[in-house]
């Protein structure tokens, strides 16, 4: 027991120190934690050499990352996602399953006969990252675009996916029908259980301890070990039972209250897991250095090619198949999951389970990079990609003519939108309802397919193109408006500001009034030296707006203020809702 403390007082203390330089030095916290578990462990230093210890910290860990990626799988979200996301995210997964299947057995890993590592690294590479993508995208605040959110449908996807290969994992040295059908069956009770319980039980619990933070967290703890224990009697895992166990809480009342608890200890144990991990990793040779390039390669080869066809052939656009690609590539943690439990079961070897996780870390390094950088890629592709004949949602508006040739389009109109959100959604069923010949009048201007496809169908005068780029301005006609309207704040501008795109407006178009919109008070009088000729500025409107609900609160006229807006909502028709 003195040692097991001694071990992970080690952990944390080598984590928090390599973690402050990745910190510092802008580099992935998974990869500081891989180097402290190598740099203490058997194969560095020797400091942490109990098997025991290593295999505890690591089963906890586990269990507490897969029981909080099971409280952040909302069903409901695939319920809702649309054939978008099901059929982008069905393509990937059995697409790269199937590829890496044929890949890895072509490159002489066993596929049967005890072994299974293809069977292994096609499951670990068809699967992306949750922690690093939705820390780039929040970063980014990418996370609610159409690529945030198809990137983020299909990482639900491909955790069920998971589930299901760990449901059938423990068989797959006896893949018979009636085995996968009992492993099956034991899932389902499993769950049916969980659901059960998590529906009848644990609500009338947790409401009369709602007001007692402790008991909530204790109580979510305890229904992850129960559900883990109840897994391991069904001759299933614990690590199964607590992701089932989270899953099941994740529709669940207090499912926010819950992960907000239990984030700070989630964030304990699951930074004891990759130590753990980082511990079984032995000093590479050339051979497992080999194999980890090859399995880094094929993973964002595959990941191009499952993720952007589906996309493509669905029509949503180069620029929005290419970026979900761009966000998928890379290995998940979730992988090493699923290469440590086939090393438990001696179903894959040591080597390949090395180079997987050293793929990983290579993977997890690069893809921070590339997607912190994926607008530029994304550019810098979407031309040699036309130019070998794949077409964009573009494709017609140059009337034969040559690319963004202004004729193409129709002559544009005297009022232009630049950049369509929910500003100009709002702005278009104003106008749609207080003066809809006004339309005919308008031009949009935005690469978002949905958008596209919708303003077209409602006979709008749409142009799909990327508006901080000069070259689209000036082969849409932006110099013959009169009115140009920029009502997309900075933040979700893609390669440009405001400020930065008045100035190429005004200099494309010195005679129209330019209508810009501002984030910060600061920013007002920067857009007005820029050529701006009005300035909004939204928080203006929100506070007047606010402020009526006060007084409406006041004189007791609340209701009658909500009844009002439910009116004013209730024949709007915008195109993003």
């Amino acid at each position: 027991m003195h040692e097991l403390i001694r071990d992970i007082t080690l952990c944390i203390l080598f984590a928090w120190g390599i973690g402050l330089l990745a910190h510092f030095s802008r580099q992935p916290l998974i990869l500081a934690y891989l180097i402290a578990g190598f740099f203490i462990g058997p194969f560095g230093m020797g400091w942490v050499k109990s098997q025991e210890s290593i295999s505890v910290i690591s089963e906890l860990g586990l269990i507490f990352m897969l029981f909080m990626i099971g409280l952040e799988i909302d069903l409901k979200k695939i319920v809702r996602a649309g054939k978008v996301i099901l059929f982008a995210g069905a393509g990937q997964l059995l697409g790269g399953c199937v590829i890496g299947a044929l890949f890895f057995a072509a490159i002489g890993l066993s596929l049967g006969g005890g072994k299974f590592d293809a069977i292994y690294l096609c499951v670990a590479c068809a699967l992306s990252s949750t922690v690093i993508i939705v820390k780039v995208l929040y970063e980014k605040r990418e996370l609610d675009t159409l690529p945030g959110r198809i990137t983020l449908g299909i990482l639900v996807l491909q955790d069920i996916f998971a589930i299901l290969f760990l449901a059938v994992q423990p068989s797959l040295d006896n893949l018979q029908i009636s085995v996968v059908l009992v492993s099956i069956a034991r899932v389902a009770v499993l769950v049916a259980t969980a659901l059960v319980l998590s529906r009848y039980v644990l609500p009338k619990l947790f409401h009369q301890i709602a007001r007692r933070p402790e008991l909530v967290l204790l109580g979510a703890l305890a229904w992850c070990f129960l559900i883990g224990e109840i897994a391991e009697r069904l001759h299933l895992s614990r690590e199964m039972g607590s992701l089932v166990a989270g899953v099941s809480l994740s529709t669940f009342p207090y499912a926010l209250d819950v992960t907000a608890k239990v984030t700070t200890l989630r964030d304990f144990f699951i930074t004891l897991f990759f130590v753990a991990l980082g511990m079984t990793i032995p000093i590479p040779g050339l051979s497992v250095i080999k194999l980890a390039l090859i399995i880094a390669a094929f993973t964002v080869v595959s990941r191009l090619l499952t993720t952007f066809t589906p996309l493509y052939l669905m029509k949503q656009g180069l620029r929005a198949s290419l970026l979900p690609a761009i966000n998928l590539a890379q290995i998940s943690e979730f992988s090493l999951v699923v290469i440590q439990t086939g090393t438990a079961a001696n179903h894959i070897a040591t080597e390949t389970a090395s180079a997987a996780s050293f793929a990983f870390v290579v993977l997890a390094v690069l893809s921070t990079f590339a997607m912190g950088r994926s607008d530029q890629i994304v550019r810098g592709l979407i031309g040699p990609l036309k130019r070998i004949g794949l077409r964009d949602l573009d494709h017609g508006q140059d009337g034969g003519k040559g690319e963004g040739h202004e004729e193409g389009h129709g002559e544009i109109r005297r009022i232009v939108i630049l950049g369509f959100f929910r500003a100009a959604s709002a702005l278009l069923s104003q106008i749609e309802r207080q003066n809809e010949s006004l339309l005919e009048q308008i031009s949009v201007i935005d690469f978002n397919p949905l958008v596209f496809r919708t303003l077209s169908d409602r006979g709008l005068h749409v142009i799909y193109g990327d508006i901080s780029n000069v070259d689209t301005l000036v082969h849409a006609g932006i110099g013959k408006a009169e009115i140009i309207i920029l009502s997309v704040p900075d933040f979700l501008l893609v390669g440009a500001d405001n400020e930065k795109l008045v100035r190429h407006v005004r200099a494309l178009n010195p005679t129209a009034k330019v209508v810009a919109t501002a984030d910060l008070l600061a920013d007002v009088n920067d857009l007005y030296d820029a050529g701006a000729d009005y300035v909004t500025v939204t928080r203006l409107s929100d506070a007047g707006e606010l402020y009526t609900v006060i007084e409406a609160a006041d004189a007791g006229l609340l209701d009658d203020k909500r009844a009002e807006m439910d009116a004013r909502l209730s024949d709007r028709r915008e195109v993003l809702p």
